[in-house]
């Protein structure tokens, strides 16, 4: 009779678990504002900013009237025209359109005013240009944000915004004209010295914080910006879609620009037209974070972000779409993925898969009888998993969930997991394990240890090494 009932427990558990809804976890929490294929954002806007002439900003098409309800529906796939764009000191990025705000490169967006307090009561539904500024007396702690809307400058302290603002743009940035297009801070020793460059049209004018004195600048090869961005050292200048890269000082351009900003700074679907050369280098050199990576006995490589993924077969390069390359997903995004005996095994919310691995670039790998199956069964753990690895040849499975890493013997059935441990991150996006040690990865940038536990015990933080160039082969920074 215990066997029956114990038999029936678990058939009921796996049954719930087959039946339960995914739900990706990268989604900002609060109002939100429905995206495209669940990686959206907010774009259209039909406030146009007043007194700009020819000079005005293009917001996209009008969808609905604006409030504050956040009952306005964007997609940043489809209308990518954001009003301005920052990055804070934890490295999180804020997009903003109209009264809302998105965080990251991709996820829903919510209300500005649940980020930043008041700004959405004064600015009336749309911000014309922004800029961070760290603090002269704790840049580490300490940082204003200043928002720019027709002649005023709106001034938040981490987060709150600053007595006796907002006040007029030419009293906190005196020479520095109203009704402005974009603005980025350049810091030494990108810039000579502490400055804001401001865009308004063609004209550029350069801000020196420390003397308050301003200089006009020519940036010929440049084209008008609707929001600009520094983003891991480099400047970028979005316009309509497209994103340039630029010389802060000059405004230069070099390389091949313009770019489509949805498939380098947003995970978003296929775009328009491309070659197989075009498809590889986005996944190559995309800024948007990577979801998994797994690299299985054969050293080749799989990286998951969005949509899309990029393997490493035979030392050649494939791009495909997640459901073109893994039929069978519920969903497009990976939570986590490992390889283990010619196989992938791949995490969405509360489900895994296996695939055959295809060693044959453009061929689908297939789903293995049986599959998908719970996560607690096949790993022995619940919750949301946010990267898990195995090293070649090895059968202990090694899962992060947070700041906390727990080992699973796959060879021990039924399975189970050892006490957690912390490890040296409070997150991180993904991890792998390759013939040469384990690969941690957070944000554009990923940490090397020898082995998982040198990773646990390691209390030196390891060379940063560049997640584009030095691990997906990309052979220049876009």
């Amino acid at each position: 009779m215990r066997l029956l009932i114990q038999t029936f427990t678990i058939c009921l558990a796996l049954s719930l678990c087959l039946a339960a809804p995914s739900h990706h976890h990268e989604g900002v929490k609060g109002e939100k504002v429905i995206g495209a294929s669940d990686h959206s954002d907010d774009h259209t806007n039909d406030h146009a900013h007043s007194d700009h002439g020819p000079n005005q900003k293009n917001h996209g098409p009008a969808h609905h009237d604006n409030d504050h309800s956040g009952n306005q529906h964007f997609d940043r796939c489809q209308e990518l025209v954001f009003d301005a764009a920052i990055e804070n000191k934890e490295g999180v990025q804020y997009f903003f359109k109209d009264n809302h705000v998105f965080k990251g490169f991709h996820g829903d967006g919510e209300l500005t005013n649940k980020t930043f307090p008041e700004l959405d009561d004064h600015l009336l539904g749309h911000v014309d240009a922004a800029v961070r500024v760290p603090s002269e007396d704790s840049p580490d702690h300490h940082e204003h944000f200043y928002f720019f809307l027709d002649d005023k400058v709106f001034s938040y302290e981490n987060h709150k915004l600053e007595e006796g603002f907002p006040k007029a743009i030419s009293e906190v940035f005196p020479g520095i004209p109203d009704h402005l297009d974009a603005a980025v801070e350049c810091h030494k020793p990108d810039c000579p010295n502490n400055t804001v460059v401001f865009f308004k049209g063609h004209e550029i004018y350069h801000f020196d914080l420390d003397t308050k004195e301003v200089h006009e600048k020519e940036f010929k090869s440049m084209p008008n910006c609707s929001a600009a961005f520094r983003y891991a050292g480099h400047y970028y200048c979005f316009h309509g879609h497209d994103f340039s890269k630029f010389d802060p000082n000059t405004g230069e351009v070099n390389g091949k620009y313009p770019k489509e900003a949805r498939e380098y700074f947003m995970s978003c679907p296929h775009y328009g037209d491309k070659t197989e050369e075009e498809h590889i280098e986005r996944e190559q050199c995309s800024h948007v974070h990577l979801d998994a990576v797994a690299e299985d006995d054969d050293h080749d490589l799989f990286a998951f972000r969005g949509h899309h993924y990029l393997s490493k077969i035979d030392d050649k390069y494939h791009a495909g779409t997640v459901q073109s390359g893994f039929k069978g997903l519920e969903d497009e995004h990976v939570d986590a993925a490992f390889a283990h005996e010619n196989h992938i095994h791949i995490i969405q919310d509360k489900k895994v898969y296996v695939y055959n691995i295809s060693h044959t670039p453009g061929v689908a790998h297939t789903l293995r009888d049986g599959y998908p199956k719970c996560v607690k069964e096949t790993v022995g753990l619940e919750g949301h998993i946010d990267a898990a690895f195995i090293c070649p040849k090895e059968h202990i499975l090694h899962v992060i969930q947070g700041d906390k890493i727990y080992d699973v013997n796959l060879e021990v059935e039924p399975h189970t997991h050892t006490e957690a441990r912390p490890i040296p991150f409070k997150h991180v996006d993904t991890a792998f394990c390759g013939a040469d040690g384990v690969s941690v990865v957070i944000d554009d940038d990923f940490y090397h240890y020898e082995s998982p536990a040198t990773f646990i015990t390691s209390r030196i933080l390891p060379v940063k090494k560049d997640v584009a160039k030095e691990l997906l082969g990309c052979d220049h920074h876009v």
